[in-house]
């Protein structure tokens, strides 16, 4: 398998934080995430880890009910990323 570029990572970074933005306060699933911009699972999964560290998205791994998944993740924005993509995109519209 080839390997991909920064850049190209960031760019699918980009589109991720971008689909958790227009569906906020809801979380997805990965497989969810992967579909939407249509992307390998694991490839998303190792992107949303590397997001989740960098406190841009938060993950959830409880239902409703409180139990623990055991093989599955839902994924939110962190809210201190919604407050900042929130804020930019207000400044573009500004623009326009």
């Amino acid at each position: 398998m080839p390997t991909i570029s920064k850049q190209k990572k960031d760019k699918v970074a980009e589109q991720i934080i971008h689909y958790l933005f227009t569906v906020s306060p809801e979380s997805k699933f990965t497989s969810e995430i992967a579909q939407e911009i249509a992307r390998d699972e694991e490839f998303v999964k190792s992107l949303l880890q590397d997001l989740k560290q960098k406190k841009v998205v938060v993950d959830i791994d409880k239902n409703n009910q409180g139990r623990s998944y055991t093989k599955r993740r839902r994924w939110r924005l962190s809210s201190e990323a919604y407050t900042f993509y929130k804020k930019h995109q207000s400044n573009s519209q500004q623009y326009l």
